[in-house]
């Protein structure tokens, strides 16, 4: 008796020990290219798929990265660009899935003339920090198309929040912004949208990251990530008030946005009309890693990467779409 009387004790143990390590990290930023990994959670759906799961926030996709690379986390929603920078040197990184198309649009303050990108040279631009996937298609995509060198535009690498206050403060002349950070900006500051990437360069802006040895040791609780994820971006598609109903305080505190033209708006409205100009995708598809590669090359072409021995960094060796074939995607 007394021996069984040790060993339960000893079992609970055990279960609690088994049970901790069971826990799936799955890191995301506070943006809208992110929601499929915030709806998951906030709707259960990674619970549905038998997955605990704690959903850490990372202000930056770099921090984000390290911590992947660090084996703090199993996976992560974030752009491409984070991958790629730190695989070509030598990182063990395999990109299993989509998130969202990249949606990066320029609002400019009115009364300032600018009307088009090329209306930027000589102006404050407040954009993401230099590397990142969004300062990378600016640089390299953006202005490159419209013929103007990024040093004739006084580029702020803030945040998004950062961003909108600077142009309400009239601290920059414009901004380049995703959701809902563009809505938002809209809303409060005497601003008009002159550009959006999404019409003219569509591009796989986020993506689900891990490691490989992540995918070696935990593939089955790595897809069945994949899964809940897929179900949200459906939601987000498909039901986007119900999705904004659950993630509307992350980006909004207050119950309601004092808007310039419209009055009090509830959160959730602003976050649904947020989620509708998005294009959501759990698949990667062939013109996907066509732009994924082109990406890389950019940034090669920027400095910001460098391979050991000089070539071209294929991207293909940290593609991994097991999960997307096996689900017949």
């Amino acid at each position: 008796m007394k021996a069984k009387a040790l060993l339960l004790p000893l079992a609970l143990l055990f279960s609690v020990v088994a049970q901790a390590e069971e826990k799936f990290k799955v890191g995301f930023i506070r943006v809208m290219d992110d929601a499929q990994a915030m709806v998951a959670y906030e709707a259960g759906l990674y619970e549905k798929h038998g997955l605990d799961v704690e959903l850490i926030e990372f202000s930056s996709g770099t921090d984000l990265i390290k911590a992947i690379v660090g084996g703090q986390l199993d996976t992560g929603v974030l752009g491409f660009t984070n991958a790629v920078a730190w695989a070509s040197k030598g990182a063990d990184l395999k990109v299993v899935g989509g998130a969202q198309q990249g949606y990066h649009s320029i609002v400019a303050r009115k009364g300032t003339g600018i009307e088009k990108v090329e209306d930027l040279a000589g102006h404050t631009l407040a954009s993401q920090k230099e590397g990142s996937t969004a300062d990378t298609v600016l640089r390299g995509v953006t202005l490159k198309a419209a013929g103007v060198d990024p040093s004739e535009v006084n580029i702020m690498g803030v945040s998004p929040a950062v961003a909108v206050q600077s142009l309400v403060a009239g601290r920059v002349d414009a901004a380049f912004l995703f959701e809902p950070y563009d809505r938002i900006a809209q809303l409060v500051a005497p601003v008009e949208q002159i550009y959006e990437i999404g019409e003219v360069w569509p591009f796989p802006c986020m993506v689900v990251i891990t490691s490989g040895e992540t995918v070696e040791k935990r593939k089955e609780a790595v897809w069945k990530s994949l899964d809940a994820q897929r179900e949200a971006i459906a939601m987000l598609e498909n039901e986007p008030a119900k999705a904004a109903d659950l993630i509307a305080d992350y980006f909004i505190a207050e119950p309601t946005l004092k808007t310039l033209e419209r009055g009090e708006l509830p959160r959730d409205q602003v976050i649904e009309e947020a989620i509708k100009t998005q294009t959501f995708s759990a698949k990667l598809n062939e013109d996907d890693l066509e732009r994924i590669q082109e990406l890389a090359d950019i940034l090669q072409a920027q400095g910001s990467l460098k391979t050991r021995d000089g070539k071209p960094f294929d991207t293909a060796s940290i593609i991994d779409l097991s999960w997307q074939k096996a689900r017949e995607l």
